[in-house]
């Protein structure tokens, strides 16, 4: 996309000439002779960057930033003053301007200047966007990735979406089996009404009970006054069970009544109550070897396993590494108020090789962590754990890995920890510069 400028001048000479400077660099420019017309402007068009006269028929460009910057935050203000009135420039600045320029003195200032306002301003609009991303809702939309198999996740998870069938998430910890709960709600016919979520393995047997279906006053030690559960809180919504596996036994015979019957008794009561919710539940476990060794009830996983989706490991959707990780870097932009641009190419391939045990959990935290001690606009490798360097051979079978292979990994993990600095890579493995050589010739590592 063209990045768009905006000039308010009400001299018509200087106007016509920056205009033809900046369409010359290949830049969209609007021009505008008064504050009200530029303003106009601004909550009509994209923005970039506004070259703002400080004195101007209808305002002071000055009093006028702080308008300019409601209209448009992302919109870098550059003010124009007159030779001789550099307070104003200076004052602009405190104000909100990015800088200002002098007329007719600072001519050779104006491109790069102007260049490097798009450049925060294109970022400003880049994170605008993820916000609008981070803070909408939870459709499918919103889930990351064009990968066969979450594209083929998703698809599934459409199309059970409208019915009111009780569905089963299963997939490894840190896949996103919450954000799919949600996505389905947020497709279902029940959308306007509730979405809560409870993880069945945080709480003992009594508390998940409580929780769950609520209690009477004088139930139990502590129960004063009466409490509705989760089921009933969600009347009308969804409830979404997370790692249903975890749950005892027997609170497992009393979901199963609530799926088959839509009752439950409240701890403490002797009547029923009965409630209109929809069951997802999520686990990453395997509830048919659970059934097999008595942990989990068969009538319960039949009920549960109606509608079963699988959700993908990271490591199974090795193409969507970079996307998910440019999401994360503008989510802890925001967080951090940080102007994190990117990854570098070393960074990124460090991603994809990765053995991501703990999936996209594990590669938000590992993002956190870089934004968090980033310094510059890129992200660099340097900037991962050194154990997360060490992990490129635990998806394989320690039968199959000789001691030469764990050697050559470890010595081209290290070397690329310290960014192939071979002085260093020596003294983090404890051996000599000119042993670390030998060792690369041996084992083929060109870095």
């Amino acid at each position: 996309m063209v990045p768009s400028i905006l000039i308010i001048d009400d001299e018509k000479d200087l106007l016509n000439m920056l205009a033809r400077i900046l369409e010359l660099e290949g830049y969209r420019v609007y021009k505008a002779g008064t504050a009200k017309a530029g303003k106009e402007v601004l909550k009509q068009q994209a923005i970039n960057v506004l070259l703002a006269d400080v004195k101007l028929p209808d305002g002071h460009g000055i009093s006028l930033i702080e308008t300019y910057k409601n209209i448009s935050p992302e919109t870098e203000v550059i003010c124009l003053t007159a030779y001789g009135n550099i307070p104003d420039g200076v004052q602009a600045i405190k104000s909100g301007a990015l800088d200002y320029l002098v007329k007719g003195d600072d001519n050779q200032k104006i491109i790069p200047l102007v260049s490097k306002a798009v450049e925060k301003s294109q970022l400003r609009f880049k994170i605008k966007k993820l916000q609008a991303r981070i803070q909408g809702d939870f459709g499918f939309d919103k889930i990351i990735g064009t990968s066969k198999a979450i594209k083929e996740a998703i698809q599934l998870a459409r199309k059970v979406a409208p019915l009111d069938t009780t569905v089963l998430l299963n997939g490894e910890t840190g896949t996103g089996k919450e954000v799919f709960a949600k996505a389905i709600h947020a497709h279902s016919e029940r959308k306007t009404e509730q979405f809560l979520a409870i993880n069945c393995s945080a709480l003992g047997k009594d508390i998940l009970e409580s929780e769950l279906f609520g209690h009477k006053a004088g139930a139990f030690t502590g129960a004063q006054k009466d409490k509705k559960g989760l089921l009933e809180e969600a009347h009308l919504g969804t409830l979404f069970l997370d790692e249903i596996g975890e749950m005892d036994i027997d609170l497992q015979a009393k979901i199963l009544r609530f799926l088959e019957e839509g009752t439950f008794i409240k701890l403490g009561d002797t009547k029923e109550t009965k409630v209109n919710v929809r069951i997802i539940a999520a686990t990453h476990r395997d509830l048919k070897g659970g059934v097999d060794t008595g942990h989990f009830r068969e009538d319960l996983y039949y009920r549960l396993s109606t509608f079963t989706l699988i959700l993908p490991a990271l490591n199974e959707r090795i193409e969507d590494i970079p996307m998910l990780a440019e999401y994360f870097i503008g989510v802890f932009n925001l967080k951090t108020k940080k102007q994190v641009t990117g990854m570098s190419p070393e960074f990124q391939k460090a991603l994809i090789d990765h053995h991501w045990k703990g999936n996209i959990r594990e590669l938000r935290n590992i993002v956190e962590r870089a934004v968090i001690l980033a310094e510059t606009e890129t992200l660099e490798a340097e900037l991962l754990p050194m154990d997360f360097y060490f992990s490129r051979y635990q998806g394989k079978s320690a039968l199959k890995l000789s001691l030469k292979e764990v050697e050559k990994d470890h010595i081209q993990s290290i070397l690329e920890y310290v960014n192939g600095n071979k002085t260093r890579a020596a003294k983090l493995l404890g051996i000599g510069l000119t042993t670390l050589y030998r060792k690369m010739e041996e084992y083929d590592i060109d870095l």
